[in-house]
């Protein structure tokens, strides 16, 4: 399949930028973070986590790393390069947990694409977003307090109306980090979207729809960021948009 990306962040009403992101293309790996503990550890985890799947990525993908760390055979080989990779991410902030870097963490959102299929891993609530065929759906499900309370079959009150709606329960760099990771389904014509809550917190699905419509992709990460920072938005602005522009046919190639 051919894929098509753009990604681009953007410091919002925050005087430091603690969001970060990375597109490898040659490996089929997009990644947002975001980072936690304070203007110093959040820039320098998010940092962490995105050089550490790129470059894990790289080790992996490139045959220097064998066997592969944590191998699952019911997984796929994209489910078990973001497995992996979060592991490494993980491994990198708890070592670098010092002084006044002791509190950092970061939540992460990844996507890998390969020959066969894709896959999803995230940690905290930076997203992945697809829009197909019109509709949009969030592919990922936040870990946190709010979607704790919901699936306890609880209403949690509404964003922005308690300090709950902020709480994350898992991010790398801390006890509970382990990854949600699933399989996905290409298809021609899905468009991907990883971000940051300093995105689709403003946004609105309507506004997600609209940035994700537009033709170029480098104009739809900046329709996206820009409508973010215009509806109010005051935290971190990340986007990283993927787009599967053909099929892949064993018998034809690009289709």
């Amino acid at each position: 399949m051919r894929i098509e990306s753009a990604g681009q962040t953007h410091v919002g009403r925050r005087a430091h930028n603690e969001d970060a992101y990375c597109i490898r293309t040659d490996l089929g790996l997009y990644v947002v973070a975001d980072g936690l503990g304070g203007q110093a550890g959040g820039e320098v985890a998010s940092r962490c986590v995105v050089d550490a799947f790129s470059e894990s990525g790289e080790r992996l993908l490139r045959g220097t790393e064998t066997p592969w760390p944590q191998h699952d055979p019911e997984r796929s080989r994209e489910e078990n390069l973001l497995v992996a990779c979060t592991a490494t991410a993980q491994r990198e902030l708890l070592s670098r947990r010092v002084g006044y870097l002791r509190d950092m963490g970061s939540t992460v959102v990844a996507l890998a694409v390969g020959e066969k299929g894709a896959a999803v891993a995230h940690v905290g609530d930076s997203r992945l977003y697809r829009l197909r065929s019109g509709e949009l759906e969030a592919l990922t499900k936040d870990h946190s307090v709010t979607e704790e309370l919901r699936a306890a079959g609880l209403a949690p009150p509404p964003r922005g109306q308690s300090a709950f709606g902020h709480i994350i329960t898992r991010a790398l760099g801390t006890d509970r980090s382990e990854p949600t990771v699933q399989r996905l389904e290409l298809r021609p014509g899905d468009v991907y979207l990883l971000c940051s809550d300093g995105l689709y917190e403003p946004l609105g699905p309507d506004g997600i729809i609209a940035g994700l419509s537009r033709p170029s992709l480098t104009e739809a990460c900046n329709t996206l960021v820009t409508g973010a920072f215009d509806a109010g938005g005051r935290d971190n602005i990340t986007a990283v948009v993927v787009r599967v522009s053909a099929a892949w046919s064993p018998a034809q190639g690009l289709i």
